[in-house]
């Protein structure tokens, strides 16, 4: 998913990153999204992208993605600063689904792929605790909507690499891919120039988790939850 909003852990103001992954026997998945929130001047936060790659959880490939723009609706209008930073312009969100309608499609998919099987085992991996700790239910809840069991648990990829590199990546992937000797995958917090390209802008994010997961796990790393149960 993309929103636009200030990050947790450290990261205010950021766009933000996150993820879901799905393991042995299962297949992951990760996930970040983009959505306008308090720091930008406008508040509740609305998510206005939403994207998802699901990992196979034994070989840490990409299987499948998901992608949709989301039309916000407390606050219609994108403002500069949201632009600028992300490179979702207006014309991306105009006429697109609702949260809610998003959401659905999103349980759709995931049934489609097998993940609400309940022999799968699946969880989010997010580029921090803010997402689904404070934003998704945050808004669900100003919008009257209810939160999937599926999005209460979760692993803080950044907690994870600090498990096991000792560090703590205070610049999220951008530290995270120095420490791991990853290239960066696409251009950090992109501009309109980014978002012109083929490849949606978050999608790059999504990525950049998923070689960032592989590479702990080929080195032995085993992931866990981080998030507290609901």
């Amino acid at each position: 998913m993309a929103t636009a909003s200030p990050a947790a852990d450290g990261g205010r103001g950021r766009p933000w990153e996150g993820g879901l992954v799905s393991w042995p026997p299962a297949p992951p998945l990760t996930l970040p999204w983009t959505w306008m929130g308090p720091s930008w001047g406008q508040h509740p936060g609305e998510i206005i992208e939403f994207p998802i790659l699901k990992l196979n959880g034994r070989t840490m490939e990409i299987e499948s993605t998901f992608h949709m723009y989301v039309q916000p609706v407390v606050h219609p209008q994108l403002t500069p600063f949201c632009t600028e930073l992300t490179g979702i312009i207006q014309a991306m969100v105009d006429g697109q689904p609702s949260l809610e309608q998003v959401l659905e499609r999103v349980h759709e998919w995931m049934a489609k792929e097998g993940l609400l099987d309940p022999n799968v085992k699946s969880i989010f991996v997010t580029c921090g605790d803010w997402d689904l700790k404070v934003m998704l239910p945050g808004q669900c809840q100003y919008l009257g909507l209810p939160v999937a069991d599926y999005f209460k648990q979760w692993i803080n990829l950044k907690k994870a690499y600090s498990f096991a590199m000792g560090c703590w990546p205070k610049n999220g992937l951008l530290d995270m891919n120095k420490g791991l000797s990853l290239q960066h995958i696409g251009r950090p917090h992109s501009g309109i120039g980014q978002s012109l390209c083929k490849s949606p802008w978050q999608l790059d994010d999504c990525k950049n988790i998923a070689n960032i997961m592989k590479t702990l796990a080929y080195r032995g790393f085993i992931f866990k939850q981080t998030s507290k149960p609901f």
